[in-house]
């Protein structure tokens, strides 16, 4: 008598020659004669199988496969007597397929293809372990790792490329405030235009008035006198505002050809009479300080 465990088969011998295989559970053998000689797991084990592989662009790369495979009950037969180790045999497998795959693509391309690389990895080994009766269940590319060198390059790109669009972003943030900006200027100096045509005409219009009434309230008036007068006035009026600020620093002079021309010759009369003239003496001999 013999027991199986669950999820196992049992090989049973008989004089060193296979017999049947035993399920799970209670099993009778002939004694001396039947024996069990071994036990064929019928669990899902998974293996992480590290390969060294160079890509297209001879970057030197490390990839880790994780292949979840189970023995056939079908085929305990196969299992137990045609392999000795199917570890070995998967791991055999997974370096051809993977060194036969990943070279055809550069690194970055590599990445992006690792469900073509297990796909490839779960179809090779189906179709040769199937016959040790084996089934892959499933292949996972599990890590991907270039070499410390090759990996901190690829941080520094993808930093660099990183801040050369966040530049390239802040500019065009920044061509969009100065073109925001140059709009309202343009919209504020043409309101300010707007408002000061129309400042103009009402000036325009209050004096046509004032020149109409004050012709008709006093006869023999011409519209010259009318503007002359409002002009004196404008002019005592801005004198008396001058006035009134004492912190004023405001020089009124007449800017005409011939106005500035006299200016001219009054200066330089009154400083050379100044230079010829010396300083002036003081009482008691002394001099003015």
């Amino acid at each position: 008598m013999a027991c199986v465990q669950t999820q196992s088969v049992g090989i049973v011998e008989g004089c060193g020659k296979f017999d049947r295989l035993a399920p799970a559970g209670l099993t009778c053998l002939i004694p001396g004669y039947q024996s069990i000689v071994g036990r064929v797991s019928l669990r899902v084990r998974q293996l992480d199988v590290p390969c060294e592989t160079k890509t297209k662009d001879n970057v030197f790369v490390t990839i880790v496969i994780s292949v979840q495979y189970e023995a056939m009950m079908e085929k305990a037969y196969e299992a137990f007597y045609k392999l000795s180790s199917p570890e070995v045999q998967i791991q055999s497998y997974v370096y051809d397929t993977v060194r036969s795959t990943v070279p055809r693509n550069t690194l970055e391309e590599a990445y992006a293809a690792k469900d073509t690389i297990a796909q490839a990895v779960k179809e090779a080994l189906n179709h040769q372990m199937s016959e040790y009766g084996y089934t892959i269940l499933q292949t996972l590319v599990t890590d991907m790792t270039p070499e410390l060198r090759v990996k901190n390059s690829f941080n520094e790109i993808n930093a660099s490329r990183r801040m050369r669009e966040a530049l390239q972003e802040k500019a065009e943030g920044d061509k969009i405030l100065q073109v925001k900006a140059a709009e309202a200027d343009a919209e504020s100096k043409y309101l300010s235009g707007v408002g000061v045509a129309r400042q103009r005409a009402a000036i325009i219009d209050g004096l046509r008035d004032s020149i109409s009434d004050f012709s008709s309230q006093i006869a023999g008036t011409t519209p010259k006198d009318v503007m002359d007068l409002l002009l004196l006035t404008q002019y005592f009026d801005m004198l008396k505002d001058v006035g009134q600020h004492g912190a004023g620093k405001t020089l009124f002079l007449s800017h005409s050809p011939d106005s500035v021309t006299e200016l001219q010759d009054k200066l330089h009369s009154g400083i050379m009479k100044n230079m010829t003239a010396g300083p002036p003496a003081a009482a008691g001999g002394g001099m003015f300080r």
